[in-house]
């Protein structure tokens, strides 16, 4: 079974998305911006999901974590929670 883990920040509207995936690009600190802008519980670990299963997360993100490349902020991605910026740190 693949295992991965992952950072993310997730926000209410892909607007904020962007602009955070924007502060990003111009080198804004990924765990800084989980911690002030995310919705997630993750955030209070900078958004840290830790690592889990493929399967263990809705299919949308699964597809990012386990298809897109490593080490990149790939988003907006829309789930029922709202929109992800995801960062895959590692799979096997």
């Amino acid at each position: 079974m693949a295992n991965a883990a992952a950072i993310h920040i997730l926000v209410k509207t892909e607007k904020q998305a962007f602009e955070l995936k924007e502060k990003l690009a111009k080198g804004a600190d990924f765990a800084q911006l989980a911690r002030k802008f995310s919705i997630c519980p993750s955030k209070k670990k900078g958004g840290d999901l830790g690592e889990f299963r493929r399967g263990q997360m809705v299919k949308a993100f699964d597809d990012v974590v386990f298809k897109k490349e490593l080490l990149t902020v790939h988003g907006p991605i829309k789930t029922k929670f709202g929109y992800h910026l995801i960062k895959t740190l590692y799979r096997n």
